[in-house]
């Protein structure tokens, strides 16, 4: 038997956005297609460090990049209902960041509704000064901190 965590429930999430989906968006069979699911957890670490810094969060000295993704699938969404996306941190390092993203569709649930998937996604922070190739890893800068911070659960 293996040590599980328990599928997350909206409570568990501190900011929301929501995505609307796409025709193109679901593959083959007629659900969400993998890659979207990873696109969505992009898009809801992004946005939110866009909004809650007020920087473009590409031009600066040091930048995020992906370290680490993955994902645990519980049940199947896809096209023409939006996706729900509650973001939590996990944990704020030296120079890294990890996010639970949570994906939901359907009518709100409440509280307690479970996540149709979660998402893991680790940024670790590196000097974007002098170029791909050149990238050491640098602190955390003080805005990207003070943005996450308030998003930390155990």
């Amino acid at each position: 038997m293996t040590d599980r965590a328990p599928r997350p429930r909206r409570s568990d999430f501190v900011a929301w956005r929501r995505a609307t989906t796409r025709w193109r968006d679901d593959d083959a069979y007629g659900h969400l297609n993998n890659a979207t699911y990873y696109e969505l957890f992009d898009t809801a670490v992004n946005a939110h460090l866009y909004e809650a810094t007020g920087l473009d969060v590409r031009a600066q000295p040091e930048i995020g990049i992906v370290a680490e993704t993955s994902c645990r699938y519980f049940r199947e969404i896809g096209f023409p209902a939006p996706i729900d996306m509650g973001l939590v941190v996990e944990r704020v390092g030296t120079s890294s960041v990890v996010y639970r993203i949570g994906l939901f569709q359907g009518p709100d649930g409440g509280p307690d509704e479970e996540a149709a998937a979660e998402g893991r996604f680790v940024h670790v922070y590196v000097d974007n000064t002098r170029g791909p190739g050149d990238r050491p890893v640098t602190p955390l800068p003080a805005a990207i901190r003070a943005a996450v911070e308030p998003l930390l659960r155990s």
